[in-house]
């Protein structure tokens, strides 16, 4: 297996594939030449409208720089009773993004976790699937009333793909607010002290690329240290992670 974890694989929302930082050009190498059998797993997986709409921009967007599906399945509710056979057809896996803990219910659902442990192909995380594709989960509070929450569990057993965990849309999301609270300054930073956890700040544009057990993160990423945001690489700088 080999897995891309992406802030975001598109330039803006529904938008075209972001070839930034050898993008294109990794993934190309990773999924060769032969058609595609790609499974877009939902994070709304009752909200079949929404699902196909996220599933269908992702195709477009993939066949408009040149890939080619001999199928594309999106899996939501109505195809769940056949994810063990899907995943057994599948050579493309993308986990879609949105709200993490109602993706990681899904993908609880689903087995996931122990699916993808025989999976053979080229996993792609978008947001939210790339954040559940840790080994423990970091969901960020971003819905009215999650902040201030106690059941709300801001830690959550993942996928298990890798140790390390991603905050995606850095530039984007620093100073979103919830509840009164700024969602990196006021939550993220707090909970990386209170957990013991680092995080990755990943713009978009930036990616980590796994496999046989080594990772290396493409493009500009900070992490918070010395009571500031630190910026660790620049775009077009490879980092290998320890």
């Amino acid at each position: 297996m080999i897995y891309f974890l992406t802030s975001s694989p598109s330039v803006s929302v529904d938008g075209p594939i972001n070839p930034a930082n050898g993008f294109l050009d990794r993934l190309r190498e990773a999924l060769g030449n032969n058609p595609l059998h790609a499974l877009f797993v939902t994070t709304y997986p009752d909200d079949a409208p929404w699902s196909e709409h996220c599933s269908g921009c992702m195709r477009k967007a993939f066949e408009d720089v040149g890939f080619k599906f001999a199928s594309y399945v999106l899996l939501d509710r109505r195809t769940a009773p056949d994810v063990k056979k899907l995943m057994k057809q599948c050579d493309f896996l993308i986990l879609g993004g949105g709200h993490l803990p109602t993706q990681n219910t899904f993908l609880h659902e689903l087995e996931m976790p122990k699916l993808i442990k025989k999976f053979k192909g080229v996993v792609l995380g978008i947001s939210a699937g790339s954040m559940n594709s840790a080994r423990m989960a970091y969901a960020l509070p971003e819905e009215p009333g999650e902040p201030h929450d106690k059941n709300f569990a801001r830690l959550r057993p993942g996928l298990g793909l890798t140790e390390w965990r991603i905050l995606p849309h850095f530039y984007m999301y620093r100073d979103l607010t919830v509840d009164g609270l700024r969602m990196y300054d006021d939550i993220t930073i707090p909970d990386s002290w209170k957990y013991g956890i680092p995080f990755l700040y990943f713009p978009d544009g930036t990616y980590l690329v796994g496999q046989d057990g080594k990772e290396s993160v493409y493009g500009e990423y900070l992490v918070f240290q010395d009571g500031t945001f630190c910026r660790v690489a620049e775009n077009g700088q490879k980092t290998l992670l320890d």
